[in-house]
């Protein structure tokens, strides 16, 4: 058996703010995959995964009982693929903010749910949604209370724009330009990040008015913003805006960028070359970098490995 690939994705924009009901925009990155396989001579990797896919399979199991919102999974052919073998082989990073549990659950869900709603059938809203909160439930058996994008993007191939908590469509988004000097990245920070312990600091802040005040009138605005520059090929605005929120970041976020890219952060700030923000929750994993000219932010990181993943 080998199950259809399922890819990454990059949050370009909304980390945090969708909690709390910012705007969002999730694109697909092809680079990074992963599907389902058996093998009869599993490596140490694949004895980890398949272990981890029985406890899932428990989970799935819990969950189909206890709530009536939840699909009916075919538990019992899955848990014969899991004795036959069963892994999820990927090339997604883990704990980089890429999204290697969206994909996996994404995977199970298109092999083992019984009456799924499929990529081909009229997407409506209320699909989406519906999809969405069921991914929402499996994915938090990852790492706790889970948006269920990631699955969700993974599942689709598509970019995903997100106005609400309960208002999601898929976007258009410009097509990229191959000659363009302009780029997304991502930034290697070589440290593995958790989500879980990042998103309890984010909830504790919460709880003090002063950090609720900056969300609402500096991140959630300037993230507003970006996604809105970035659909509409704004590129001039799209970068003000970029650099408004990577100022916001660095004095509001600090616990989530590793310390030793405090500085790089503010270098970027302070010559323009390039500005860095969060790639998922943070504390690790990918830092998402933008830059109107890719050969100065090349130079200026030259010390770190870069990922294009876009091109003005």
């Amino acid at each position: 058996m080998k199950g259809p690939l399922f890819y990454s994705k990059i949050l370009l924009f909304g980390e945090y703010g969708i909690i709390k009901d910012s705007k969002g925009l999730s694109i697909p990155y092809n680079f990074y995959k992963g599907a389902l396989k058996i093998t009869k001579d599993p490596d140490e990797k694949a004895q980890d995964s398949n272990r981890s896919l029985a406890r899932f399979a428990t989970y799935i199991e819990q969950l189909a009982l206890n709530d009536i919102d939840f699909p009916l999974f075919d538990v019992s052919s899955m848990r014969a693929d899991i004795d036959a073998g069963m892994y999820f082989d990927s090339s997604i990073p883990q704990g980089y903010g890429v999204g290697s549990s969206g994909a996996l659950v994404a995977s199970i869900y298109d092999k083992y749910a019984t009456d799924k709603i499929t990529v081909l059938e009229n997407l409506t809203r209320e699909k989406l949604l519906v999809l969405k909160d069921i991914f929402g439930k499996m994915e938090s058996f990852f790492h706790g209370k889970s948006s269920g994008l990631d699955p969700l993007n993974s599942y689709l191939s598509l970019p995903i724009l997100i106005n609400s908590n309960r208002d999601i469509e898929p976007a258009g988004i410009p097509s990229q330009l191959a000659t363009g000097s302009g780029a997304v990245f991502l930034l290697d920070s070589g440290i593995v990040g958790e989500t879980a312990p990042m998103v309890n600091i984010f909830m504790e802040n919460m709880k003090k008015e002063g950090f609720r005040k900056m969300l609402k009138e500096q991140f959630v605005k300037y993230t507003d913003l970006c996604v809105e520059d970035f659909l509409s090929g704004n590129v001039k605005g799209l970068f003000g805006n970029v650099k408004k929120l990577s100022g916001t970041v660095l004095d509001n976020f600090k616990p989530m960028i590793p310390a030793q890219f405090h500085e790089l952060w503010k270098s970027g700030l302070d010559s323009g070359d390039y500005y860095l923000k969060l790639c998922g929750s943070g504390g690790g994993g990918y830092i998402l970098g933008f830059t109107e000219d890719l050969d100065k932010a090349e130079k200026a990181l030259k010390d770190y490995k870069l990922e294009v993943v876009y091109n003005f």
